[in-house]
């Protein structure tokens, strides 16, 4: 059966800090979203990259963390149940004789949106894949790349290749859910929080997770042949291979929307943040315009302009007036506050 086609106010590319405010304050405007990201999880960047690290330049917040400041976001756009869509990349934007626009994702799935908020950051987020000829076949059966979550592994024979924090911490948590768990690495020195190591030599000095030096060499979704320093060759049976060797951004298909682009940024205005093409706003790291900073502080800033932006053409004819969530009843209403004063 094909996809349905999900109609909707807006739709935006990117579940970062910036594109969570963004659905909020279309929230606050009553427009409603839905939102695609190519990581299985909300956070984007701030969470795939940084995720542990202290972040102390959101207002009135003295310290966070890109995963916490991820899960505040998330909290705080919840009255308003954006629709999420995660581990998919929208493939094609094309504008509809009535002036919406299709969008399609790499998931077959379908979006026919008024508006766009393209907040992509410098791209989508994906996983770095192992280099082995022919190795995809075997993706979601028994190869994974940072799983959303570990329980799939219950009772299974795992292999986890990688050496930063994400890989350690997986092949950790693997431990208590796995009937085996085997960290493969290149070499025996690792990219990742002191703690983290020693928390997994202990592990293997108990015997409870083997590790193994060397490089995949050969898959064939039953076992994985790593070829070690010395130039041995090594067949290690499993039931899954787990791969953490981190993410990079790829532009992808926003390149071949039609959208003028500057060294791989989006020119915007800096009254309402959209692009040249009508409806389509772009927010965060993905825009450029004179005096841009990369910060995201400024992409909260542009969110709010850019959900202003898109009232004349979700509400078109109508005056939109600003309400405050101090005194806004109407808001109170909105955000389930049953009394705010």
């Amino acid at each position: 059966m094909p996809s349905p086609t999900f109609e909707t106010d807006a739709l935006i590319v990117g579940a970062g800090p910036v594109g969570l405010f963004q659905a909020f304050q279309l929230g606050l405007l009553e427009i409603s979203c839905h939102i695609v990201d190519a990581l299985p999880a909300a956070g984007g960047q701030c969470v795939a990259l940084y995720g542990d690290k202290p972040i102390y330049d959101i207002p009135g917040t003295p310290k966070t963390s890109g995963r916490d400041l991820a899960q505040s976001l998330l909290q705080q756009v919840a009255p308003f149940k954006p629709q999420f869509h995660f581990g998919e990349q929208v493939a094609t934007l094309e504008r509809q004789a009535d002036e919406r626009l299709l969008l399609t994702t790499s998931g077959g799935k379908s979006f026919l949106a008024k508006t766009v908020f393209i907040a992509a950051g410098v791209g989508a987020f994906v996983p770095k894949r192992i280099a082995l000829d022919d190795i995809g076949r075997f993706e979601g059966t028994s190869l994974f790349y940072h799983p959303e979550s570990l329980d799939r592994f219950a009772g299974q024979a795992v292999m986890v290749n990688g050496g930063d924090d994400i890989a350690l911490e997986t092949a950790i948590a693997l431990t208590v859910i796995a009937r085996q768990v085997t960290l493969v690495h290149r070499r025996d020195g690792f990219q990742a929080a002191e703690a983290t190591v020693a928390a997994m030599r202990a592990l293997v000095a108990e015997g409870k997770l083997a590790f193994r030096v060397g490089q995949p060499s050969a898959f064939d979704g039953r076992q994985l042949q790593i070829t070690t320093p010395d130039a041995t060759t090594v067949q290690l049976p499993l039931d899954a291979l787990v791969a953490c060797l981190g993410i990079s951004p790829r532009l992808g298909p926003i390149a071949d929307w039609g959208l003028e682009l500057e060294r791989k940024q989006v020119p915007v205005d800096t009254e309402k943040f959209e692009t040249r093409e009508r409806g389509v706003f772009a927010v965060g790291d993905i825009n450029t315009y004179p005096g841009k900073k990369k910060l995201i502080v400024c992409g909260f800033h542009e969110a709010t302009l850019a959900a202003w932006g898109a009232t004349a053409i979700v509400f078109p004819g109508k005056a939109v007036h600003l309400q405050y969530t101090t005194t806004s009843t109407r808001l109170h209403e909105l955000l389930g506050v049953a009394d705010a004063r």
